[in-house]
């Protein structure tokens, strides 16, 4: 016997289409009111314990689905805007915000800040599913490592960069809020998360405790976490701090400039970039990442197998 399926209002139609079309992708959606990005379903205090919720609460991350019955059954009742979990779609979204100070022309928002890391990472923008958000940003879709539980971050990668994995959720291309549309930018096929992003947000262990662990051939890769990770911990430096955490990451990059896998000057932009982003002056980053660099050529072998 076919189940008979609710008739959709002109009104929900938009809103249900897009949901479905997350779920063909494997990304399991869950209604949120709408014009918001608050989850549309009951919270804990007032659960009944009856239906999907009979063996426990089910809270939002749970309920998620992809199931195109339960998808049409709830996007009849409103239309309601579209929130994606992104741990059970095996998603990990990097969310690149505006700068709050909207009125500064050159202050830098996300996007930039990112650019800037894969520059100084020796790596291009990854290619991948993009959707323009509300307020402007970007939302960047990665298929998450089968291999690894992703969560969410804020800050790990730069300012104005969070991202969204298991215990977070986005809200998807179609959906509308009071300041504008979400919008795809491309075709939404996620690429996987690249290797040297994940080693950022997942770092094993710092670069400096393991100098004779890189393999040629890999030693580049390594080369370029390391550059991202130094960089991040210079321009995420307290004050009182920030002079010493400089000379750190000069001297914990000395080694790849000694054995070729990073040419010297793109060490010195990196590290004099993230000092003079804490308040640094540019001369003393200039004189600290001079002495630091020296000190660490002269004292690494410029074989890596001789280390």
């Amino acid at each position: 016997m076919t189940q008979s399926i609710p008739s959709v209002s002109p009104e929900c139609l938009p809103m249900l289409a897009a949901a479905l079309t997350a779920a063909e992708h494997g990304w399991h959606v869950f209604p949120l009111f709408p014009g918001t990005k608050r989850p549309a379903l009951h919270g804990e205090r007032t659960c009944d314990h009856t239906g999907a919720c009979a063996s426990g609460h089910l809270k939002w991350e749970q309920r998620a689905t992809t199931d195109p019955d339960r998808i049409r059954a709830a996007w009849t009742h409103a239309p309601f805007n579209i929130g994606i979990a992104t741990g059970p779609s095996g998603l990990l979204v990097v969310d690149l915000d505006l700068s709050k100070h909207k009125g500064t022309s050159d202050a830098p928002d996300g996007a930039a800040t990112f650019r800037a890391l894969c520059e100084r990472s020796g790596h291009a923008v990854p290619d991948t599913y993009r959707v323009r958000t509300a307020s402007g940003g970007r939302h960047l879709y990665f298929t998450a490592p089968s291999d690894a539980r992703m969560t969410n971050t804020a800050g790990t990668i730069g300012k104005l960069i969070d991202t969204r994995a298991w215990g977070g959720y986005v809200v998807a291309a179609g959906s509308t809020l009071p300041a504008g549309p979400y919008e795809a930018l491309s075709a939404p096929q996620a690429a996987p998360l690249p290797s040297w992003l994940q080693s950022i947000l997942q770092p094993t262990s710092k670069p400096s405790q393991a100098p004779s662990t890189a393999v040629p051939g890999q030693s580049r890769g390594y080369a370029d976490v390391a550059l991202a990770n130094e960089t991040r911990n210079v321009a995420s430096a307290q004050q009182g701090c920030r002079e010493a955490a400089l000379f750190r990451a000069a001297r914990a990059l000395g080694r790849f400039v000694a054995w070729g896998d990073l040419p010297r000057h793109v060490v010195e932009q990196a590290l004099q970039e993230a000092g003079e982003s804490t308040g640094l002056p540019s001369s003393q980053c200039r004189s600290t990442l001079r002495s630091a660099l020296d000190w660490s050529v002269a004292h690494n072998p410029a074989r890596r197998d001789a280390a």
